[in-house]
C-alpha cells in the first residue's frame, strides 16, 4: 500500500506540478481524521499503526541563478615618472693635421637688378603725300642737263614753251614726269621729259628725314640764228 501510494504520488508530481499542495491538503485531512478516531478509541493504539512514509518530490521550478560576484576593483594607475631630459652637448670633431680641411664654398654674387630702358618715343609720322616745292626743280638739282633740240624740229623751225610736273623720290631721283602745259609740238615735249629724267636732285628734309617732293619745271625751246 505504501509503495503504491509512493508510485502514484511520484507519477502525479511528474505530470502535474500542482499536485504537491493537493497532496498536503489530503494528508492533513487524513491526519485530523486519524487523531479523532484515536481519541474515540475506534482504532488500535499507535504501536499497531503502520507508519506512512511520503517522499516529497522537489518541484521542477528552476533554481535561482546565483548572482555573479562583482569584479574586484581595478588598481589605481600609478603616475609615470618622466625621465629627466638630458642636455645634449655637440662635440666638436678634432681634426688631425694630416687631414685636409675643405675650403668654404664660394659665395655667388647676387645678380644685379635688370633696369628696363624706357620705351623709345614714337617716330614722327611722315606726311602721306609728297611735299610740294614752291621753287623750280632746277634750284635743288646740282646735276642737270639741258634738253637736246630735236634736229627735225630745228629744220622745221618748231619752237615753244612747256611746263613739266616732276615727282622726286626720297633719294632725289625723278620718279614721274608728265606734261602740264605742252609746247604744241610732241617732239619738243618728249625731248624735255627725256632730259629731266637724268637729273639728280636733293630731296627736301622734314624732321631730319628725306621725303618725296613735287615741283614744276618750265622749258623754253627757241631757235637762234647763225
Amino acid at each position: 500500500m505504501q509503495q503504491l501510494t509512493r508510485n502514484i504520488g511520484h507519477n502525479a508530481m511528474k505530470h502535474n506540478p500542482a499536485f504537491l499542495p493537493s497532496l498536503m491538503f489530503v494528508l492533513a485531512i487524513h491526519g485530523a481524521l486519524l487523531y479523532y478516531l484515536f481519541k474515540q478509541e475506534i482504532i488500535p493504539p499507535p504501536e499497531q499503526l503502520v507508519t506512512l512514509m511520503v517522499d516529497f518530490i522537489p518541484s521542477s521550478r528552476p533554481k535561482e541563478e546565483s548572482k555573479p560576484e562583482p569584479p574586484p576593483p581595478e588598481p589605481k594607475p600609478q603616475p609615470v615618472k618622466k625621465p629627466k631630459a638630458r642636455q645634449l652637448v655637440a662635440e666638436t670633431p678634432i681634426l688631425s693635421e694630416s687631414e685636409p680641411v675643405a675650403p668654404p664654398p664660394p659665395v655667388e654674387p647676387e645678380p644685379e637688378p635688370i633696369v628696363e630702358a624706357p620705351p623709345a618715343p614714337p617716330a614722327p609720322q611722315m606726311p602721306a603725300g609728297p611735299v610740294t616745292l614752291s621753287a623750280e626743280l632746277s634750284v635743288g638739282c646740282p646735276q642737270l642737263n639741258a634738253p637736246a633740240y630735236p634736229p627735225l624740229s630745228r629744220r622745221l623751225g618748231e619752237e615753244g614753251k612747256l611746263v613739266l610736273r616732276v615727282e622726286l623720290d626720297e633719294k632725289g631721283n625723278v620718279h614721274v614726269a608728265q606734261v602740264v602745259d605742252s609746247s604744241g609740238f610732241k617732239r619738243l615735249d618728249e625731248a624735255a621729259m627725256a632730259a629731266v629724267k637724268t637729273w639728280r636732285c636733293n630731296p627736301p628734309m622734314r624732321n631730319g628725314q628725306p621725303v618725296r617732293a613735287i615741283a614744276l619745271q618750265p622749258f623754253n625751246f627757241v631757235l637762234q640764228g647763225d
